[in-house]
């Protein structure tokens, strides 16, 4: 596959990241294959996850092919630049169509970026799993790879101003690759969820600064963030306002 765009953006990426002050926290990027398809799961706390994730596959030279959603590829200017980077459309009404070229890239030997929850986590804890990452990486013939990141909702996240401000520590961390058996997608799912939440834990703990009191901290770590039950609430209220939007934008 030929990438005329993506590493001239990945350079464009990584000076603005050197002006913001960004420093980073990585481990487990051994755990990214060289060569080969991969599904790369990843956690959601942020509308820049998919502008940090990808970073974890560049110590072992590799490109990350992100599936986001069709809104993004709709927009006027980041549309050409995601599909000039082969990232994959999806979308939420019909997702068979993204699903097929997951798995088609993968078995190319791509690495292609999932988010399992689908959505931004307001109380910044793993969300329910959909089970697409895992069916894709066994009808692919590929393993997954659990990864986190963590302080990308210091920039711009859900019920929060983005803060450009610099200085910021960004944590990513991927765990080992995970061989899913295709009989059992739901337990696979728990699996690699449960891996997932084991990085998550670390990274809050390894993190600069302590969680107490923090509104990007999850309640359970002594943060103010939502607790999961009132994220979920907020979740239903959101979806109820962008259905409302949408019919009276049909009448």
């Amino acid at each position: 596959m030929r990438d005329l765009t993506y590493p001239s953006v990945i350079r464009t990426a990584k000076v603005a990241f050197r002006l913001l002050g960004l420093k980073f926290q990585m481990t487990g990027t051994e755990h990214v294959p060289r060569t080969g398809g991969a599904i790369l799961a990843m956690n959601h706390v942020s509308y820049v996850d998919f502008i940090f994730g990808g970073l974890a596959a560049h110590p072992s030279k590799r490109l990350v092919r992100f599936m986001a959603k069709r809104e993004v590829f709709d927009h006027r200017i980041a549309g050409p630049v995601m599909r000039s980077m082969h990232h994959i459309s999806v979308d939420r009404a019909d997702g068979i169509a993204s699903y097929r070229e997951g798995v088609e890239y993968a078995r190319r030997g791509e690495i292609v970026g999932v988010f399992p929850e689908a959505t931004i986590s307001r109380s910044m804890e793993l969300k329910e799993f959909k089970t697409g990452a895992v069916r894709m990486a066994a009808e692919a013939g590929v393993p997954v790879l659990p990864m986190v990141l963590w302080g990308t909702q210091l920039i711009m996240t859900k019920d929060h101003p983005r803060d450009l401000s610099r200085g910021k520590t960004l944590a990513l961390h991927v765990g080992e690759p995970i061989v899913p058996d295709a009989d059992d997608p739901v337990g696979e799912t728990a699996r690699v969820r449960e891996a997932m939440s084991a990085l998550l834990d670390n990274a809050i703990r390894a993190y600069p600064v302590a969680p107490e009191g923090q509104w990007w901290a999850p309640a359970a770590y002594g943060g103010t963030a939502p607790t999961p039950a009132e994220a979920q609430r907020l979740d239903r209220e959101e979806k109820r306002r962008r259905a409302e939007r949408k019919a009276a934008s049909a009448t």
